[in-house]
């Protein structure tokens, strides 16, 4: 009975020891997602500055 209580208990702290390892992977790719999401934004803002200023430059060519 106290090897079963002790192997019970053993497993539980490794439960609770991954639970508390995965909980914090958790909350940093949560940061990584929201550091990643802002910087696609910038990126995406500066692919359409660059598709404008490219448009702009093709409107202003003469046409052979």
């Amino acid at each position: 009975m106290d090897t079963e209580l002790a192997q019970l208990e053993a497993q539980l702290e490794q439960m609770i020891s991954r639970y508390e390892r995965l909980k914090s992977d958790n909350a940093a790719l949560r940061g990584r997602v929201v550091q990643l999401e802002g910087e696609n934004r910038r990126l995406a803002d500066k692919v359409r500055l660059a598709a404008d200023r490219l448009e702009s430059l093709l409107d202003k060519l003469p046409e052979a």
